[in-house]
């Protein structure tokens, strides 16, 4: 049986990099849960780019696909960080991210 395991999002990588680099200093506090629902979210406002290798990814990307794709991440998390806060607000009140 053929295996499928090596195929992913290009995108999963970006996005989980860049949730770390934006809010280093606060993720250990971050509940897991909430975490994983704004990666989900963000990857939601992305396309899907799949591959089985990320270097062959980057070896086919220009320079300003590059940046282009890492400004709609860097977008996209923001974004869908405001919406789960927003989303955690008002289910119960307690926002799962005690630092914000």
């Amino acid at each position: 049986m053929m295996r499928f395991d090596s195929i992913h999002n290009y995108y999963e990588t970006l996005v989980v990099r860049e949730l770390i680099q934006t809010f280093v200093e606060d993720i250990r506090d971050m509940d897991e849960d909430y975490l994983q629902d704004i990666v989900c979210i963000a990857l939601n406002m992305l396309p899907s780019r799949y591959v089985r290798h990320d270097v062959d990814m980057a070896f086919f990307l220009t320079t300003n696909e590059r940046i282009e794709m890492d400004k709609a991440v860097a977008d996209a998390v923001i974004k869908a960080k405001k919406h789960v806060d927003e989303q955690y607000d008002e289910d119960d009140g307690a926002n799962r991210a005690n630092t914000f």
